[in-house]
């Protein structure tokens, strides 16, 4: 089975970021020649997120809300982790909650997302290099 894989990399300005991803998720596609099959989106810090959902930023500002207020604000003091020098824990619970993957189905040599839904690369704990791992597999 053909398979393609790229690496994005990111150095965010801010701690915490949104980033739309779906048009270099796209060009990879193009460039793999795959047809029909999938594309794993996939974060490879334990500190940042890859979801789908709509690219609207005033919903971008609920989710960071979201998660400052309701499921891991950022108290360095309220953690454990943090007792080992580290003052990220929020970050790590925040990624286990959006999740650190997706898969989008390839058909017609295409992204087959719905109409509003774009891929998102969420960063929790930034200002420092990360990257994101687009592999592509399928038939051409």
């Amino acid at each position: 089975m053909p398979a393609h894989t790229h690496y994005l990399w990111f150095n965010t300005n801010r701690r915490q970021e949104i980033i739309d991803i779906t048009d270099e998720v796209a060009e990879q596609l193009q460039l793999s020649g795959i047809r029909e099959g999938f594309a794993l989106v996939s974060a490879m810090h334990i500190s940042a997120s890859v979801f789908v959902n709509d690219h609207e930023s005033g919903l971008w500002q609920d989710i960071l809300r979201w998660l400052e207020e309701r499921i891991a604000p950022w108290d360095p003091t309220r953690y454990r982790h943090n007792e080992t020098g580290e003052d990220n824990a929020a970050a790590h619970l925040r990624s286990l909650t959006v999740g650190h993957e997706v898969i989008v189905p390839i058909t017609d040599g295409r992204l087959d997302l719905g109409p509003w839904q774009r891929v998102f690369y969420g960063e929790w704990d930034g200002q420092r290099r990360k990257r994101v791992i687009i592999k592509l597999l399928g038939d051409r």
